[in-house]
């Protein structure tokens, strides 16, 4: 089974900074997108970044010109780097696999507040 694992949530303060992990494992085959979502109470899980193998990345509006996916292809593993965050920000972020996405992670928490 495919196995998803997020790290680097927790609190920071408006204008602070996180990055955040997610280890892919498992049987993943010929999936090579991967990304990001994040889902506040209340709302819909919405994308905030996915890259695929090429390079080739996306971002939600919301977080352009401050948030940025990497990946490490050898290791099936994507970060994202949180600049300049948000109240907004506020969500539980969610790893995921696939294009359009098949697996997901877990889910980890992060909450920029004062």
């Amino acid at each position: 089974q495919v196995q998803l694992v997020e790290s680097g949530g927790g609190l920071v303060q408006p204008g602070g900074s996180l990055r955040l992990s997610c280890v892919a494992s498992g049987s993943i085959g010929s999936i090579y997108t991967m990304g990001w979502y994040r889902q506040a109470p209340g709302k819909q899980r919405e994308l905030v970044a996915r890259a695929i193998s090429s390079g080739r990345t996306d971002y939600a509006e919301s977080v352009k010109g401050r948030f940025t996916i990497s990946r490490d292809n050898g290791k099936n593993t994507v970060y994202l780097q949180m600049n300049s965050l948000k109240p907004e920000d506020t969500a539980v972020y969610y790893c995921s696999l696939g294009a359009p996405p098949t697996y997901w992670g877990q889910g980890t928490q992060v909450t920029v507040s004062s």
